[in-house]
């Protein structure tokens, strides 16, 4: 029996990406129209007692999709922006009843010109959510947990690393989880980390790259090298 449940929602700047801006004077001013209207939507699913879950992938899929142009820095400016506008929308939220989700793109490409987590996490841990659920399992960013392991992370947060890879029909062996696990907490400590999943089995309706059935053999693997990994940890 589940003892909690969530409902995710756009971030304001994943929006702005996907539906263009055709009647504000500038991208700023849009980001904070959006900001307003989603205020709504995030206290309507908080005060129905779910836990909220952003999705933001426009801080980190938007560098590349459609901040391509841009430099770094520039991205980066932008992705602060993006920040503020969602804490402005989540002000009435408690942090600890909201997690954000960051990720590169629920697809199966090549994925080389994603930013790396290096750049971007000082801007991540800005935004209000207790709780940063990040991909960690696909091969383009699996070995970002030394990135943790370097930085560090502040001590109000908590990671849901992915664990298993969302765009793959392969599964993964619960030693593989339980061993990703470990390498997070050792990073960041045992009780920061929540065993997670890259991203989205469906994200896109008609579209689900992963066999039904398989998705529920990922996810018991999942559970399976948790338990696993907490059996060795605690």
């Amino acid at each position: 029996e589940a003892e909690e449940g969530f409902l995710n929602a756009a971030s304001p700047g994943v929006i702005a990406i996907f539906q263009s801006n055709d009647y504000y004077p500038s991208h700023d001013a849009y980001l904070a129209a959006l900001a307003a209207a989603m205020k709504e939507e995030y206290n309507a699913v908080v005060r129905a007692g779910f836990l909220l879950q952003v999705d933001c992938p426009d801080l980190a899929m938007g560098r590349h999709v459609s901040f391509s142009e841009m430099s770094d820095a520039e991205f980066l400016k932008q992705a602060e922006h993006n920040v503020e506008a969602l804490n402005e929308a989540l002000s009435d939220v408690p942090a600890d009843s909201v997690r954000m989700h960051i990720c590169w793109g629920n697809y199966e490409g090549p994925h080389h010109c994603d930013i790396g987590l290096d750049k971007i996490l000082d801007i991540i841990v800005k935004a209000k959510p207790s709780a940063i659920s990040v991909e960690a399992a696909n091969p383009r960013h699996a070995h970002e947990w030394a990135v943790l392991r370097e930085v560090g992370l502040p001590d109000d947060k908590i990671l849901i690393p992915g664990l298993i890879d969302s765009t793959s029909n392969y599964i993964e062996h619960p030693e593989l989880v339980a061993q990703r696990i470990e390498r997070f907490a050792s990073a960041i400590g045992r009780e920061r980390v929540i065993a997670g999943v890259d991203c989205g089995f469906g994200t896109f309706a008609g579209m689900g790259k992963v066999d039904p059935k398989i998705c529920h053999l990922k996810l018991k693997a999942l559970a399976e090298g948790a338990a696993i990994a907490s059996e060795r940890l605690w």
